[in-house]
């Protein structure tokens, strides 16, 4: 979805998205019963929650040390390849609520999109993106979450 600005090999090589500290576990994606299913099929010892119609990674309890890896990571990458969770097909770009509307934001750990322009970041969501992105949220709220502070919002639903 952002091959247009965001090679693939930069993310595979990076992977921060994909591990999680206890400030941000709640960025974990959120996942379909099929894709459940093709996670435990490789790792029989993940668990999932239950949770506003799509499933979450139960983490449990994080020390300050501790980190927490997305089950679908492997050595090679994500295991889902295109079919990852739309959560991931979709960052570093957030769906929040921030107040009572809908938002789309940029989360900034990603220095990749981070260091782009802003008019190139809000010129993919004008072609396209923020439809797709808002479409999806209708019909998946699980998937917005909830105004977290210091992620810039880039576009409001109209």
């Amino acid at each position: 979805m952002l091959k247009k600005i965001l090679s693939p090999q930069s993310c595979a090589e990076c992977r921060l998205c994909c591990v999680f500290d206890r400030y941000d576990i709640w960025e974990t994606p959120v996942f379909t019963a099929e894709t459940v299913e093709r996670i435990k099929l490789s790792r029989p010892e993940a668990q999932f929650i239950h949770k506003d119609g799509g499933f979450i990674s139960a983490v449990g309890e994080l020390n300050d040390e501790q980190l927490f890896s997305c089950p679908a990571l492997t050595l090679q990458g994500c295991m889902l390849g295109d079919d990852k969770p739309f959560d991931c097909r979709i960052w570093p770009y957030r769906i929040m609520t921030v107040g009572d509307r809908r938002a789309i934001t940029l989360a900034s750990i990603c220095e990749e999109m981070f260091s782009r322009p802003l008019s190139q970041l809000v010129g993919l969501l004008r072609d396209g993106l923020a439809d797709e992105i808002f479409r999806y949220a209708d019909a998946h709220p699980e998937i917005v979450k909830p105004y977290y502070e210091g992620y810039p919002v880039l576009m409001f639903e109209k």
